[in-house]
């Protein structure tokens, strides 16, 4: 059983919904990343979803898109970004690491050899946005040949055809887009995300993540009642941005945020 499966079973035998929060690693600056990760796991995290810095990350929205650039103004690349996914692992061995980036890092290193990288790290799966699941045969083989697992993104838009698709190849969970647009946009509308996730789940049976849009605990707690996992990224980027010239003060900030949300999340009840 790989780590996420493992972490989603856990939290549905206790009636919890998971906390998913996302950080661009080497943001603003490497030395901050691991610290940053171990505080947010002590603080409720149940898996990190770490982005890896790409030059032109078309899915996502400004905050995040400053936080890459900061990123890569310190050199931060992919094989870094799995050398602080091993760091990590060297005091936790319990929670899954998903890497969140776009498919022209991985090809420039090779899905096999990616694979194998990511696996000795300590990475349990890896979310790809610009891959599509016509496209993606070749990287499915390379990361499930070492246990990982493949992550998928739904939109609003996406109709049956395409949820029954991507249902068939993803593995570990699915992460439903709950507004249209890139990361950090629009407003949460719960009526909405409720009803796409009625329909989803009668195509595809995997635990369904929500993230975009998610902004504070309210929000939080609003998803939590019908997800599976709450994921928040730019609430969390945004405020390490606000801290980017006192890193120390980071780990800390973003910990009390987490603990907020983690309140929040469990107060609310799980889906």
């Amino acid at each position: 059983m790989s780590r996420i499966q493992g972490m989603f079973e856990r939290l549905r035998a206790e009636g919890r919904t998971a906390l998913i929060p996302f950080v661009t690693a080497g943001d603003p600056s490497p030395e901050v990343t691991v610290p940053l990760m171990h505080r947010m796991v002590a603080a409720g995290a149940d898996l990190v979803e770490l982005g890896v810095p790409f030059s032109d990350p078309i899915a996502d929205g400004p905050v995040i898109q400053r936080a890459t650039e900061r990123a890569l103004g310190r050199g931060v690349r992919l094989r870094d970004v799995l050398d602080i996914v091993r760091d990590f692992r060297r005091e936790n061995s319990d929670t899954p690491v998903v890497l969140m980036g776009y498919l022209n890092p991985i090809e420039i290193m090779g899905n096999e050899a990616f694979a194998d990288l990511a696996a000795a790290a300590g990475v349990d799966g890896a979310l790809v946005v610009d891959v599509p699941p016509e496209e993606s045969h070749a990287l499915v083989k390379a990361l499930r040949g070492k246990g990982l697992d493949l992550v998928y993104l739904l939109a609003p838009t996406s109709n049956a055809e395409r949820v029954e698709r991507i249902g068939a190849v993803a593995s570990g969970f699915v992460y439903y887009v709950s507004v249209k647009g890139v990361t950090g946009a629009g407003n949460l509308d719960v009526d909405a995300v409720t009803a796409k996730l009625a329909e989803l789940r009668k195509r595809i049976d995997l635990p369904v993540g929500v993230g975009f849009g998610i902004k504070d605990g309210a929000g939080a707690a609003s998803v939590a009642s019908v997800a599976d996992a709450v994921i928040v990224g730019s609430a969390i980027v945004q405020r390490i941005e606000d801290l980017a010239e006192s890193p120390e003060r980071i780990p800390e900030t973003i910990g009390a945020f987490i603990a907020e949300l983690r309140d929040a999340i469990d107060g609310a009840g799980g889906a």
